[in-house]
C-alpha cells in the first residue's frame, strides 16, 4: 500500500470516526433514549417489576399449596422403632417420605382483597414511573431550547464580532486617508475587544447547556454530540391570554400521573382496610397428605426361618384337674428367625393418607387484629391526605405555568418592540456616521443599545416558547418542536 493510499485511508476513517461521534439528536430521540438510559427512569420501571411480582403472588395464593419432604438417619441406645412403636436398644436405620397439600376454601376475603390491592399498587407504580418520564421529558425540553438560544446567541456574537472588525478596518483607512482623527479608532478597538469577550462566553454557556443536556441523557462528558436545530417559531397556540385557570387545571388533573397515582394509593389504602377486616374472620382450609416410612429393625413375620428351631420342653407349671394336683408341662419352638422385611414391601405396607378440613377461629389475638385495622384507617387518611397535597401543588404549579406564559408573552412582544426601535436608531446612526455627523462613541452607543435587544429578545422568545411548552405538558400535549 502506498503512502498516498494509507493516508487516504486515515484520513477517511478520521471523518468517519467523526461523523459517528457528532450525531445529531433531536429532542424526540433524546426522549427516547432518557426512556432506556435514566437512572430515575430505570428505578421507576424497577418498581414497576417489583409491584408486578407482587400481585403475581397474590394471585397464585388461591392455588394449592404441596410440598414434600424427606428424613432419613440412625438411632442409637434405646429408641422407638418407627415401623412398630416398640422400644429397642440398637442402632436402626430409618427414612420417611411425606407429601402435603392443603387449599384455601374461605380467608375471609384476604386472598381478594390481595389481589386487589396489589393490582392497585401496580397501576399505581406505573402512573409514578410516568410521572418521573414526564419530569425528565420537560427538563430535556428546557436543555434542548437552553442549546438552541446558546447557538443562536453565539451566531448573533460571532456577527457583532465580524461588523465590528469590518468597522474597525474602515475607519482605520479613513484615518489614513486624513478623514478622521486617529483616536476615532480607539473605540472601535475596544468594541472589537469586548465583543471578542462576548464571544468567547456566548461558546462557554453553549457548551454548558450541552453538558447539562447530556448530563440528563446519561452521557460521558467526552461524548461529542450535536442536536437537530429545527427552526423555532413562536407558536400562536395556546395562547396563555385566551386560557383560564379552571379549565386548565381540569385538564391537568385528568392528564397528569401523579394525580392518578394518588388516587390509585387512596384507593389501596381502602382496600387495605378490608384486608384488615379479614383477620376477625375464620379460615377454613382443606388439606391432605401422604405418608410412608422405613426402618431397618423391621422384620417379615409374615415368612418365619424354622430350619434352626427345636421344640424346647418348659418348665411345669402346677395345676389341679378335677381335683387331683398336678404339673402341665408344654414345649415351646425356638430358635426361630425373621427376615428383614424388604424396603420397598414396608415403604407399601406403611403407606398412610390422610385428609380434613382445618378451621382456625381468631378468639384473641393480643389486640393485634384491632391495631391492625386502626392502622389501615390511618393509611387511608393519610392517602387521602397525600392525594389533597398533591393536588394542591398541581394547582400551585398549574398557576405559575399560566402566570409566567402570560408574563413572557408580554416580554416578548416588548423585546420585539425594543428590538425594533433599536435596529431603527442603529440604521440611522449607521447612516450619520458614514456622513460623519456624529462620532464613534454615538455609533457604538447606538450598536451596543441593538445587541443588548437582540439578546434580550433572543432570551424573550425562547423563554416564551418553553412556557407555552409548559402549558402544552399540562394539556397532555406532547413535547415537541
Amino acid at each position: 500500500m502506498t503512502i498516498r493510499k494509507l493516508t487516504l485511508l486515515v484520513l477517511a476513517f478520521g471523518l468517519f470516526s467523526t461523523l459517528q461521534a457528532q450525531e445529531r439528536w433531536t429532542l424526540q430521540k433524546a426522549i427516547q433514549h432518557a426512556e432506556t438510559n435514566n437512572i430515575s427512569i430505570k428505578q421507576a420501571e424497577y418498581a414497576i417489576e417489583a409491584a408486578r411480582l407482587t400481585e403475581k403472588e397474590a394471585r397464585y395464593s388461591r392455588y394449592p399449596s404441596l410440598s414434600g419432604s424427606f428424613s432419613g438417619g440412625w438411632q442409637f441406645g434405646r429408641t422407638i422403632d418407627p415401623t412398630t412403636d416398640a422400644f429397642n436398644n440398637q442402632t436402626i436405620g430409618f427414612n420417611s417420605y411425606r407429601l402435603d397439600a392443603n387449599v384455601p376454601l374461605f380467608t375471609g376475603g384476604r386472598i381478594h382483597n390481595s389481589i386487589r390491592q396489589s393490582h392497585t399498587e401496580l397501576e399505581a407504580a406505573k402512573a409514578d414511573a410516568e410521572t418521573t418520564f414526564n419530569f425528565i421529558a420537560l427538563s430535556l425540553a428546557d436543555a434542548y431550547l437552553q442549546i438552541l438560544m446558546a447557538h443562536e446567541r453565539l451566531e448573533s456574537a460571532e456577527k457583532r464580532l465580524e461588523l465590528s472588525r469590518k468597522q474597525l478596518e474602515q475607519t482605520e483607512k479613513m484615518i489614513a486617508a486624513g478623514t478622521l482623527a486617529a483616536n476615532e479608532a480607539l473605540n472601535l478597538q475596544a468594541q472589537v475587544a469586548r465583543d471578542e469577550q462576548a464571544l468567547i462566553q456566548a461558546r462557554n454557556v453553549l457548551d454548558l447547556s450541552y453538558q447539562t443536556f447530556k448530563n440528563l441523557l446519561e452521557l460521558e462528558p467526552g461524548t461529542e454530540i450535536e442536536i437537530a436545530r429545527p427552526e423555532i417559531v413562536v407558536p400562536s397556540q395556546p395562547d396563555p391570554d385566551a386560557l383560564d385557570f379552571p379549565s386548565l387545571y381540569r385538564q391537568a388533573l385528568n392528564t397528569q400521573p401523579q394525580i392518578r397515582a394518588g388516587e390509585l394509593r387512596a384507593q389501596s389504602a381502602d382496600i387495605g382496610v378490608s384486608l384488615a377486616k379479614a383477620s376477625f374472620f375464620p379460615s377454613v382450609v382443606l388439606f391432605g397428605s401422604l405418608n410412608t416410612n422405613w426402618s431397618s429393625a423391621a422384620k417379615d413375620f409374615q415368612n418365619p426361618d424354622f430350619s434352626n428351631a427345636e421344640s424346647v420342653l418348659q418348665d411345669p407349671l402346677p395345676a389341679v384337674i378335677n381335683g387331683i394336683p398336678g404339673d402341665i408341662a408344654f414345649f415351646q419352638f425356638e430358635g426361630i428367625t425373621y427376615p428383614d422385611l424388604p424396603y420397598l414391601d414396608q415403604l407399601d405396607q406403611n403407606f398412610g393418607q390422610n385428609f380434613g378440613i382445618s378451621i382456625n377461629v381468631p378468639i384473641y389475638s393480643r389486640g393485634t387484629n384491632r391495631i391492625n385495622l386502626e392502622r389501615a384507617k390511618l393509611n387511608t387518611l393519610n392517602a387521602r391526605v397525600s392525594l389533597q397535597q398533591a393536588k394542591q401543588q398541581l394547582r400551585s404549579d398549574v398557576i405559575n405555568a399560566l402566570t409566567n406564559a402570560r408574563a413572557a408573552k408580554r416580554n416578548y412582544e416588548a423585546a420585539q418592540v425594543s428590538l425594533e426601535a433599536a435596529q431603527a436608531a442603529f440604521d440611522n446612526a449607521e447612516k450619520r456616521y458614514r456622513l460623519g455627523a456624529i462620532n464613534a462613541y454615538d455609533y457604538l452607543v447606538a450598536r451596543n443599545n441593538l445587541d443588548i435587544a437582540q439578546d434580550e429578545a433572543i432570551a424573550a422568545k425562547y423563554e416564551y416558547v418553553f412556557r407555552l411548552k409548559v402549558l402544552d405538558f399540562y394539556m397532555g400535549r406532547e413535547l415537541k418542536f
